[in-house]
């Protein structure tokens, strides 16, 4: 039996149809228009108490859409750039974007002032909308980038009066989260809905080549690039998750925390995408971080659904609150971003009832690529199997196609694999295979049973709670200090974060301490890039044309 064979057949046990109808919808603003008739009253988003319905998140959509197309002007097919957590706005401007028949641009709101002029100056982008807490970090690089156009919004802006006001001063006045800032000409998130409302939006058709996202990953270089997405990619993998799920959810009915950030492409596709496709309502939190807070909000809902990463997981099980929530209704725990412990899966099991299913994809594949089944009874140490209308392969170096149990590079190909790297063709050729195969780079199996497990991971690429590093981009840093001679940059095992970054440095002035080490990559890195421990030697292993062998260090 062939490796595709295989596949299908282990498909075919799961009871879910390896066909998905891929041209039902011609863009992501049709899913939702569909959505918007069938639920128009159901919440589909609620954020620190507040909701807003489907027909809500049309209506201020289209305002925002009306805003950017009628109001600045942007021609068809402009990057505007969203750095935001998650709020409110977020789904708002998003879909806004979108209907104006213009493409996101995800942007981190911890960036540093480099990363964020980088990201900024690549995808060429002249509008962003940004929290204010974040504002100060774009005063300092506005000079160096295309933006002509700054909306900026707070974090209590659609709670309704008089809690946005309370909500507002709070972060602002209180807890000081808000740095002093000067953007010349900066528009208010609010004004831009209220001005849209005076205008007609111009419906714009999309089709499944019509670019949607710029989804920025370093890939296995380090180099930040914009995996091109396109509406035909993400209608695609809303099409293929929701063939996936549809055996455990119901539309209409669900409710699912989205704990993880929108503009991380899990949760943007799983999430926002998917669950907003079956009506679902997103329970939009806006700090993970504090557990006792999310478990708090968790109370308040009759949650069914939730995504996360292992360290989520991880964290909300060693809350004593969290294990006597009543999980009667829970149906779906999808676990992805990162490997999936064995421990955090059992014990999750053994608190909740729920299976903690592991699933398997890339930016690049938009990115659900392999999922466990989701009636699956018990954590099994796979990524599962492909989802409808996806080819797997694993390969070896010559690019021979390898039987089942034999390890090698992961392959993929299927609808939701990118268009390519942003105005990057030769990195793209690197990946993406005349045949339409993409090069996962990572190490995988596919076992006799036609489940695909992960053996190995991108060979330097260090995995922090779910987000990429890549050492080349650490190393180039730590470099710029004058002290610093040679320096190699590796993932370690981390209990918290499943892996954390240490960096071996080879001093050229001999009073150079850990502590500077580290607070110079404060200064330039995003927090969970920054090395948790520094190691200093009097040489690191080369090879024989001097490069320098992390796996040696790693080893």
């Amino acid at each position: 039996m062939s490796t595709q064979e295989k596949v299908w057949l282990a498909n075919y046990q799961t009871g879910v149809s390896d066909q998905v109808q891929l041209n039902e919808f011609a863009s992501i603003p049709e899913v939702i228009e569909q959505s918007v008739k069938k639920f128009a009253d159901r919440d589909a988003f609620i954020n620190m108490g507040k909701a807003i319905s489907y027909r809500e998140l049309d209506t201020l959509s289209a305002q925002f859409a009306a805003y950017l197309q009628q109001v600045l002007k942007l021609p068809r097919g402009s990057r505007v750039a969203v750095m935001l957590p998650n709020l409110l706005q977020y789904p708002i401007a998003i879909f806004g974007i979108l209907r104006a028949g213009h493409v996101v641009v995800n942007v981190n709101p911890l960036y540093t002032p480099r990363e964020l002029a980088h990201q900024l100056i690549d995808s060429g982008a002249e509008t962003i909308v940004i929290l204010a807490n974040f504002a100060h970090t774009l005063e300092g690089v506005i000079s160096q980038t295309h933006v002509k156009h700054t909306i900026v919004c707070e974090i209590g802006d659609l709670l309704g009066f008089p809690k946005r006001l309370i909500i507002n001063a709070a972060v602002r006045y209180i807890k000081k989260m808000v740095p002093q800032y000067t953007l010349p000409g900066h528009i208010i998130f609010n004004q831009t809905l209220s001005d849209g409302k005076q205008h007609a939006l111009e419906k714009v058709n999309l089709n499944h080549s019509d670019l949607a996202f710029l989804q920025y990953t370093g890939g296995t270089t380090g180099v930040a690039k914009g995996a091109m997405l396109t509406h035909g990619n993400i209608v695609a993998n809303m099409q293929q998750a929701h063939e996936w799920i549809r055996p455990r959810v119901e539309e209409g009915k669900e409710v699912i925390i989205t704990a993880l950030p929108l503009y991380h492409i899990f949760s943007l596709t799983a999430n926002c995408m998917v669950f907003s496709k079956i009506g679902a309502t997103n329970l939009l939190i806006t700090n993970p971080r504090d557990i006792p807070a999310l478990v708090k909000t968790i109370a308040q809902y009759p949650v069914t659904c939730m995504t996360g990463v292992n360290t989520l997981f991880n964290a909300m099980l060693n809350n004593a609150e969290f294990c006597k929530l009543d999980f009667s209704k829970w149906k779906l725990a999808l676990g992805g971003g990162m490997a999936v412990q064995r421990a955090v899966a059992e014990r999750w099991k053994k608190v909740t009832g729920v299976t903690l299913a592991e699933a398997y994809g890339l930016t690049e594949t938009s990115p659900a690529a392999i999922i466990n089944p989701i009636n699956i009874k018990e954590y099994n140490g796979m990524i599962g199997l492909p989802i409808p209308q996806t080819d797997a392969e694993i390969r070896d170096n010559t690019g021979a196609v390898l039987p089942a149990g034999q390890a090698g590079e992961l392959f993929l190909r299927g609808p939701q694999v990118m268009l390519g790297y942003w105005q990057r063709p030769e990195e793209t050729q690197a990946v993406l295979g005349e045949d339409g195969f993409l090069a996962t780079g990572d190490i995988a199996v596919m076992h006799p049973s036609g489940y695909f497990q992960i053996v190995d991971r991108k060979k330097d690429m260090v995995l922090v709670s779910g987000f990429n590093v890549y050492p080349n981009e650490i190393e180039n840093v730590v470099a710029e200090l004058d002290g610093v001679l040679e320096v190699a940059c590796i993932g370690v095992p981390d209990d918290k974060t499943g892996e954390a970054v240490k960096v071996i440095i080879v001093k050229k002035d001999p009073n150079l301490s850990s502590d500077a080490v580290i607070d110079h990559c404060r200064k330039n890195l995003t927090n969970y890039k920054v090395p948790r421990i520094v190691e200093f030697r009097e040489s690191l292993p080369k090879s024989n044309v001097g490069k320098i062998l992390r796996r040696e260090l790693r080893e």
